[in-house]
Formats: structure tokens, sequence, C-alpha cells
């Protein structure tokens, strides 16, 4: 048995078979060995090699029945057997794991890629195009080291529990969600697009592992605790036990919320809060009205360009749009435009290689400088407005100048409609996302701008902490509770009212269970999350009333580290509310 701590990125618990996932994306991991393990990373290696000379013979004979069929060429087979029996190739990838005390897998892509060079420079065409046949056989070698399945997640048949080094949100989105039970993941932490997807499916999730997939061996049994933030390998019969009767706990509670679809999500002396719910495929509608959403608070319109990765013609973003806005039935659905860059990357469009894409070309400043890609979807948004509840919100203002450039590319869109006789709701509700710190900090100039705020936490404390939310090495400082996060919220939401505005919150930490008293008690109006949240949230609003959501941030704003508010609050949502931290 092999326990391993990460974070936890979705609740809930998963008991299944390892799926080790990578594709052509996926970074061959690098890690030191101790002297001792040397010989065993040599026996690996063989071991690889011969599963893939196995493999090549398994397919030199089935090509050699084809070829009396169908006339197929079998010699390329016989040039990438001969490069798994080439001594230089073997020999050097030994004495690298010998001499660099490194994983095999990283050895053989650093082996074979001077190989490809010395080949590339050679002025003879032959031995160019033997480079392709070269990293071919590499990559079935790498994949054996690294217990590569060779399917595609949406093809998948049997119930699994994924295990990866990374996942990009396409593969998340193309993936077969009936049958993934669970996601165990070396990178990303809770704010990651991959959480924010496991969440969205209720699949329980543990990421920031480091070493899951250094540990993991495909077909072995594994248990994700998604609450706990724990993964364990080869559970042994005492921890299984333990784990399946946690799991028929957790499928008695899910039971018991779901009796709080219907009631609203108003405290004990009267204040409605309007919970709604985040989403980011016209599919997830049925999640919404299953678990009681007021609305969509968050329609994350990029997944439509992630999924599968190509830009949308204005009917194709007309169709989507008009889609969820039917379905919603007159409940208000906010949809944000197009937020790319930093880390959701449509390869089709050039200038998404920053050295630092955190802090460049995205979001806003992306539709701003691309406005032939931004008039398009806000034409298809406006078009669609007159089938539903249509509010549009800007993803990352940071000033009152982007505000005034993207409210003046709406005016000439609707201008234009208006000249071609199309049909909009003229007076659709417009707002903004206060993602960056100074947004929040003018929020009292943008307010006065616009129909309501929405705190996009994920961002704003990833800015305001300097934490990169996707580096598992520094997600320990991604912190909700930290006294600046708390200040800047608490400022928006002040500066909001004060013009007449509401003002809510889409990030993930509206969706946490332990941060609803606090939230409550800072003046929100209104918390989106994903649709599997709602209940849990709402039992709290309904169990407290805003006079003590109101002391518990008064005692906490007097704490002066982030480390003292966290404890706190957990002791109180545990010992009043029975909140279980995730």
């Amino acid at each position: 048995m092999k326990e391993l701590r990460g974070i936890s990125a979705s609740p809930g618990i998963a008991i299944g078979e390892i799926l080790f996932y990578t594709d052509q994306h996926t970074a061959v991991p690098r890690y030191s060995i101790e002297s001792e393990e040397v010989d065993a990373e040599i026996r690996r290696f063989r071991e690889a090699v011969e599963k893939a000379r196995a493999e090549l013979e398994e397919l030199k004979e089935a090509a050699a029945r084809e070829n009396n069929k169908n006339g197929v060429d079998t010699r390329f087979l016989d040039s990438h057997l001969l490069m798994l029996q080439d001594p230089e190739f073997v020999e050097t990838a030994e004495i690298r794991v010998r001499e660099r005390r490194c994983n095999a897998e990283w050895v053989v892509q650093m082996v074979v890629h001077e190989i490809v060079e010395r080949l590339r420079a050679i002025d003879d065409q032959y031995m160019r195009e033997r480079s392709v046949d070269i990293h071919d056989v590499s990559q079935r070698i790498i994949g054996h080291l690294m217990y590569r399945d060779r399917i595609s997640l949406g093809d998948l048949n049997r119930e699994v529990v994924l295990v990866t080094h990374d996942l990009l949100p396409s593969d998340a989105l193309s993936m077969n969600k009936r049958m993934v039970k669970g996601i165990a993941m070396d990178a990303g932490g809770r704010t990651s697009h991959t959480a924010i997807l496991a969440r969205a499916f209720e699949i329980p999730a543990v990421l920031g592992l480091s070493e899951i997939t250094r540990n993991a061996h495909g077909g072995s049994e594994i248990i994700v605790d998604g609450n706990r933030g724990r993964v364990v390998i080869d559970p042994d019969p005492e921890t299984r036990s333990y784990y399946e009767k946690a799991l028929q706990e957790q499928r008695r509670r899910e039971v018991e919320l779901m009796s709080l679809t219907d009631p609203p999500a108003e405290t004990r002396d009267g204040k409605l809060v309007q919970l709604k719910a985040n989403i980011e495929l016209s599919e997830e509608v049925e999640a919404v009205f299953a678990h009681g959403a007021d609305g969509v608070g968050l329609f994350r319109s990029e997944f439509l360009f992630l999924d599968p990765g190509r830009l949308r013609r204005e009917e194709e973003q007309f169709e989507a749009y008009k889609a969820v806005l039917e379905q919603m039935d007159e409940r208000p659905v906010t949809i944000r435009t197009l937020d790319i860059g930093g880390d959701k990357v449509i390869p089709e469009l050039d200038g998404q290689d920053e050295k630092n894409p955190i802090l460049g070309w995205r979001a806003i400043r992306f539709c701003l400088g691309r406005q032939d890609i931004f008039r398009t979807q806000l034409r298809a948004l406006l078009r669609a407005s007159v089938y539903g509840r249509l509010r549009l919100m800007f993803p990352m203002i940071s000033g009152i100048e982007e505000l005034t450039n993207a409210l003046d590319v709406l005016d000439d869109v609707k201008r234009e409609l208006r000249e071609e006789g199309r049909t909009f709701t003229e007076d659709v509700p417009v707002g903004i996302m206060i993602e960056v710190p100074s947004a929040a900090v003018t929020s009292d100039i943008l307010a006065h701008r616009v129909d309501f705020l929405s705190i996009g936490t994920n961002d704003l404390i990833q800015y305001t902490v300097a934490v990169d939310r996707g580096n598992e090495r520094v997600a320990y400082l991604y912190e909700p509770f930290h006294p600046a996060v708390l200040r800047l919220i608490r400022m928006v939401v002040e500066n909001g009212h004060a013009a007449g505005i509401p003002v809510g919150m889409c990030g993930e930490m509206g969706g946490d269970p332990m941060a609803t008293a606090v939230l409550l008690g800072l003046g929100l109006d209104e918390l989106s999350m994903s649709a599997a949240s709602i209940p849990e949230v709402k039992r709290i609003i309904r169990s407290i009333t805003t006079a003590e959501a109101e002391e518990l941030v008064g005692t906490i704003m007097e704490m002066r580290g982030y480390a003292d508010i966290d404890q706190y609050v957990h002791n109180v949502m545990r010992e009043r509310f029975d909140v279980t931290a995730y």
C-alpha cells in the first residue's frame, strides 16, 4: 500500500482501477534516483524495450497477413526493430542512467533528441527521414516506461480512475465522464481548470501530487479521497473497508442534501442569497436544475473554443448561447466573453506562446486586440439575448480604460445589428469580473459604468498574493482567507452597494462551504459555483443568521495572518455547521 498527499480539488471518494493516461502533449517527467535504484531502473528500461520489440513483432506479423491481401509494405517495421537492437542507442541510454542517476524515460527522450539532431545535420534525405522512425520507436518505449495506455478518453468503455501528470481542458471535456470515477494528477491546484471541470462533472479529484505518475501502475487499484486530498494505491483490506463505508455515507449525505433543491437560500433572519451555477457547456443545464440553482452565474464561453479546439463561427456560437438561454426558461444566464490566454490556449491562434502568459495577452486584452473575434462573439450573444435573460460579463478588466473600450465595441456592434434589422435585447445587463487588484481598488469608479460586479477569486487571489494557481510547489500559499484578499472583497462589496448595484462571486471560493459564512458576513448578494456545491452551501445559509455571519467576519478581520484566520474559520465551520474541509 502506498499513500500520497495532494490538494483536495473536487470532493468525494472514488475507488477503482487505475488508467494511466498520457498523450503527446504530456511532458515526460524527470526525477533523480538513488544509487541503489540504478540497477532496477536499467531493468525497467530493458523491460520497456522488450515490450516495444514484442509489440512491433506482433504488428509485423499482422501487417504481413494484410500484405497477402492488400499489398501492405511492412519494411518500415523492420527499421523500427533494428533501432531497438542498436547497441549505440541501448548502451548509451543505460550509461546515461548510471551516470546521471535519472529516470529512464527522461534519458530515452534525451538520447533520442541527440540522435535526431545528428541525423538532421546530415546532407542525406534518407538519413534525415529516419528521424521520424526513431521518434516513433522512442514513444513506444516511453509509453511502456510511463505505463501509458493508448486510448482516447472519449472511447472509455469501463470504469476507471484517471492517473495523469496533467490534463488539458480539451481532454477533460472530451472524456467519457460516466466512466471516469476519479482523477489523481501530478500537477494542478484547487483552481486549475482540471479542478474546475472535475467539480462541474462531480468527479472526485486530488491534484498537486507531484509523484503519482511515478508510483502508480495501470490496472492497480486506487482510492481517491477528494475530501482530504489523499490517494491510496493498492490499499490494504482495512483501508479499503474504511473507504467503502465512507462512500456509503457520502451517498447517504448526497440524498439528504438533495432535499434542499426547492427551498430558497435564505438565512434564518430572512436575507435571501442568489445561488447560481458555473457551467462550461450547454449539456450541464440539466445539473443546474437538478441541484436547485437560481440561474447560471458564469458560463465560461471559451470552452466552446477549446473543444474541439477551433474558432467558432457566429452561427455556431449563436446556437450554443440560444440553447442555454432557452433551456434556463427565463432564469438569468451570465455569459462571460472569451477568456483565453494564460493556461487556456487555442492552438489555432497566434501570439499565445508568451514567456509570462498569466500576466500577458489574455481575456479582455486579447478580445480588444482581436476585435474580429470579439465582435463576432458579441453579435452572437446579442442575437441570442431575445431567447432568455442574458447578462453579459467582461473578464479581467483592470481599469476604466479597458471597460470603456469594451463598452464602445459593444455599442458599435449594437448599432451594426440595428442597421441589419436584427432583433436583440437593447438593455442587456452588462457586468465585469473583478479579478485584478487594480480593479478591486478602483471598483468605486468601475461600478458606475456597469449593472453588476462579479468577483473572480481564482485570479484575484493569484494576483494579490503572487502565486501561480497551477503550480503545485507554491499551492500552499494560495490562500482565500489571506487578509489582503478579504479586505479587497469587502472593498468591492461596499463600492458596488454604494453605487446601487449587486455584487456576486463566481470564483471557486464561492462554492467552498468553508467560506460560506464569511462571504455572507461580507455582504455578497450572489454566489455562483459548480452545481454540485449548491445544496451544501444552501444548507449552511439556511442554518445561520446575518448577525452571526457578520460577527464571524468582525472577528477574523482583527486577525493578522491567514494561518490564524484559516484555522479559526475551519474550527467554527466544523463545530457549528459540520462542514468537512476539502
